[in-house]
């Protein structure tokens, strides 16, 4: 059978055209396997983040419903799995908290906006072909505010875990309130949370062995080890009911309303947009970054790509959904999309089942977590993000890049100090002042011909030929308004005093661009060697940074020459110094 052309916008917009044709009987069966098993670790996982994000635990599920099936549709990621994360769901709390009382309407009706926002901010973004504008957001900025993240998320859940009243959205105001209500600590709630976080972690890495060891098939024993949060979620309830222990001081969920996820329609108070847009705009951008981090690993290990402007509009699809159907942000979850990965999932469909089950759970099971116990939900929220918890980025960053260091660690005091909100921000602000100032001072080094070949490297690494008469300067960075002073300066440093010179030569191999002020500046470099009797020459000029030259008179009034190589401008440079 001849197979259906399909137009490739339709292709780029709409990825389910391409992997869905080839759909087989053998992928859907992969596909189910990987639902059902990321179904069972994402019910307990949306109750959990939502009650972190301090709204109704099943806003969560309503979160895990329709964005899974939205980014289906529009994702370019064969495995990742869309849904509530914890970084994302803290960012939720710190920014609605400052706006709305938590548990009131308002609490839920901004979290919705936020979606909503953050939905549109995306998919523009993606349509227009924006998603480099993320790159701006450094890697040591990401881990710091991952590392501060994480600690704030597990600070945040010990009230939970302690059965206490605290507040707060930065380190020392919760540890301050935590301290202060220690003494009211619920001994049952801290047994539950206890063992639960100790089931938790063993079933992480003793629970395959001791299924194995009991003579269950590999495969099964692999399906099982990874259901430690359901049965956590259904041993603890089931206790926490037989002896009536909420009567006793146990924190639960309570009732949940059961049926389809509501049709919400978002507020569109201007006041509210304008109150919430800097924080939709931060929440975009982490989880993106988070996003497409994790669903380029897990492609490379495939042999496959991922489209990250059409990941934009996937995710865009995704929160927008969240929006309509009562839930509030989402983006692609690290652990879930590597137990999606894990299990074997082939297409973006594996999602939309793992949606279906959801909405089963959210229709027909959620009386039966009324007695779920909030200590539960906050072990495994503290399970989850302490296992992404990673200092080593401190050590590599110091040894290798000083900067780089000092940017983590801003990043990591802000974000503790002031809140998520702020600390995004500095991270944002923090990438921009970096890049600027590394760009700013262009390593520039004085090269000489490697004896008997055509290569040049620096004069003080190698031992290399140079004649008195020619200085080379290699420029290793494009040339462009933050950096063109420094380069006057260091040439005009460089001759003063050097009468033998008669010849600078630029090494421009490593030049992409040359902007206005950059220009003006080699002008002025040219205009001064030339009252001191030197020429100024160009070598191994890039080809649309030539283009841009010839379209000015830089070219008719240079002094010296432009040459194709370095190795031709020293031997006919050589030459008239000779003669």
């Amino acid at each position: 059978m001849k197979r259906l052309s399909i137009p490739a916008p339709l292709r780029r917009y709409l990825p389910i055209l391409e992997w869905g044709h080839d759909y087989s009987r053998d992928t859907l069966s992969n596909d189910l396997v990987a639902a059902v098993i990321v179904m069972i670790m994402l019910i307990p996982q949306s109750l959990a983040y939502a009650l972190l994000a301090g709204l109704p635990p099943e806003m969560g599920l309503y979160a895990s419903i329709l964005p899974l099936m939205a980014y289906a549709l529009f994702g370019t990621s064969r495995t990742l799995a869309v849904g509530p994360v914890a970084v994302v769901s803290l960012m939720t709390a710190a920014v609605v908290g400052n706006m709305a009382l938590q548990g009131t309407a308002e609490y839920a009706a901004a979290a919705i906006v936020l979606a909503f926002m953050s939905g549109l901010i995306l998919l523009v973004t993606g349509l227009f072909r924006l998603g480099f504008l993320a790159n701006f957001l450094s890697h040591p900025v990401i881990s710091g505010f991952m590392t501060a993240a994480i600690l704030l998320i597990g600070t945040s859940q010990l009230k939970h875990l302690f059965g206490i009243q605290a507040h707060g959205h930065e380190l020392i105001t919760l540890v301050t309130s935590l301290a202060g209500n220690i003494g009211k600590t619920s001994l049952l709630t801290l047994a539950i949370g206890l063992s639960t976080i100790g089931f938790l972690y063993w079933a992480r890495k003793g629970m395959k062995p001791a299924l194995l060891a009991a003579g269950i098939a590999p495969k099964l024993a692999g399906i099982l080890a990874k259901t430690g949060p359901v049965i956590v979620v259904a041993t603890t309830t089931f206790v926490t009911w037989a002896f009536s222990l909420a009567d006793y001081g146990v924190a639960v969920v309570g009732k949940l309303p059961s049926g389809l996820p509501p049709f919400t329609v978002p507020s569109f108070d201007a006041e509210l947009w304008g109150n919430l847009f800097v924080a939709a705009l931060l929440i975009s951008i982490i989880g993106f970054v988070e996003s497409v981090s994790i669903a380029q690993t897990l492609a490379a290990r495939k042999h496959q790509r991922i489209i990250p402007d059409q990941e934009l509009v996937g995710l865009g699809a995704a929160n927008i959904a969240a929006a309509i159907s009562g839930g509030y942000p989402v983006t692609g979850g690290i652990s879930r999309s590597v137990v999606n990965y894990d299990s074997g999932a082939q297409t973006p469909a594996a999602g939309a089942m793992t949606a279906v089950g959801i909405l089963f759970a959210a229709m027909f099971l959620t009386p039966l977590l009324y007695a779920l116990p909030k200590a539960t939900l906050a072990a495994i929220i503290l399970v989850a993000v302490l296992s992404l918890l990673d200092f080593s980025m401190l050590r590599k960053t110091w040894i290798y890049s000083k900067p780089d260091f000092v940017a983590v660690v801003v990043t990591i005091g802000v974000t503790l100090g002031f809140g998520v909100k702020t600390g995004v921000t500095a991270g944002v602000l923090l990438s921009i002042l970096l890049h600027l100032y590394k760009t700013s001072r262009p390593h520039m080094a004085e090269v000489g011909r490697v004896p008997g070949t055509e290569h040049f490297r620096n004069v003080l690494r190698h031992s290399v030929e140079t004649t008195p008469a020619i200085l080379t300067i290699r420029i290793d960075e494009s040339l462009y308004f933050a950096n063109a002073r420094f380069l006057e300066d260091h040439i005009l440093d460089r001759v003063v005093g050097d009468e033998c010179l008669r010849h600078v030569v630029l090494m421009c191999s490593a030049v992409n661009e040359i902007d206005t002020s950059a220009l003006e500046s080699i002008e002025a470099i040219m205009h001064r060697l030339k009252s001191l009797g030197i020429k100024l020459h160009l070598s191994e000029v890039k080809g649309p940074v030539m283009d841009r030259l010839m379209r000015t008179d830089f070219l008719d009034r240079l002094t010296g020459q432009v040459f194709l190589s370095q190795f031709h401008a020293v031997e006919q440079l050589n030459g008239h110094c000779a003669s």
